[in-house]
């Protein structure tokens, strides 16, 4: 398969049973939800797939679900990163990629290195990697943030880190970051409300949490914007806006899997530490939704 990362990625939820099991009938369900409606690439075990609490086992048996399910229709990119370098660098050698298109790595959490400590990280998951390498750069969760500078020395030292997903909400940073890349190398969007302005900028994407509701909507607004056709962008944006603002009102991924819930798509529940969304922010997400139906 030809590795093309423009356009929609969508993080996908891991869909619980009342077990607390991994409902694979769901997710099946979710997976051709979201590719019948022509999105460009699926992301599995990322932060809305609630991967900090599956165990290894249940990341195996989602990921060999994932390919399966796919079957190759559309790449997939997979979640593989965290605060030991060395665990990850390990995790290179006995992993099975097979049906797995590039990795998606997010910089490391809680113990908050230096920019050059950033960049050692990545060198080593670079210097290892089978597969091609998309920064992900989400301060809201890691306490740390991936400068410009930092990002285009990692792009242009190492070959196989080919993209960032910019999470930082810093326009500015993502910015320079588009000024001054290489030829090639991506920058998407890892915030939904905030993908249109990027694009606007010379952003090549998302990897996008709506889409896994609205997937036909959000991946259309997207491609809108690769072709600069902004001002019908602009109405698709909006659309969507007010949902996705009500799915991280109490927290990601509780919000989405409420959305799936009212969708018929899958259950919300979720592992702790996280809980359910209130019933105000539910209520006003099932009104957003039948509206928008």
């Amino acid at each position: 398969m030809v590795l093309n990362l423009k356009g929609t990625g969508v993080a996908i939820v891991t869909p619980f049973n009342t077990k607390n099991e991994v409902d694979y009938t769901s997710l099946t369900k979710l997976i051709e939800h979201i590719i019948t409606n022509k999105i460009e690439y699926v992301v599995v075990l990322g932060t809305t797939g609630e991967s900090v609490t599956l165990s290894k086992e249940e990341k195996r048996e989602v990921v060999k679900h994932v390919v399966r399910t796919v079957n190759a229709r559309v790449p997939i990119v997979l979640g593989l990163g965290g605060s030991n370098t060395a665990e990850i660098v390990e995790a290179f050698e006995n992993l099975d990629f097979s049906g797995i298109s590039a990795i998606l790595s997010v910089s490391p959490y809680y113990n908050k290195p230096t920019q050059e400590g950033i960049y050692q990280h990545y060198k080593a998951i670079s210097e290892k990697s089978p597969l091609p390498i998309i920064l992900y750069n989400v301060p809201g969760r890691t306490a740390s943030n991936i400068t410009a500078a930092t990002t285009l020395r990692l792009a242009n030292d190492f070959k196989n880190i080919i993209a960032i997903k910019e999470a930082s909400g810093i326009i500015e940073q993502t910015m320079q970051i588009i000024k001054n890349r290489l030829p090639g190398f991506l920058v998407i969007s890892g915030d939904d409300n905030l993908t249109l302005p990027i694009m606007s900028a010379g952003g090549d994407g998302v990897i996008s949490v709506v889409a896994n509701a609205f997937p036909k909507e959000f991946s259309e607004m997207v491609r809108k914007c690769l072709a600069n056709d902004f001002h019908a962008a602009r109405e698709l944006h909006y659309k969507t806006f007010e949902i996705t603002e009500q799915l991280f009102a109490d927290g990601n991924p509780a919000g989405i899997k409420a959305a799936l819930k009212l969708l018929h798509i899958c259950d919300d529940l979720i592992r702790l530490p996280l809980v359910k969304i209130n019933s105000t922010v539910f209520k006003k997400l099932e009104e957003l939704i039948k509206k928008g139906n």
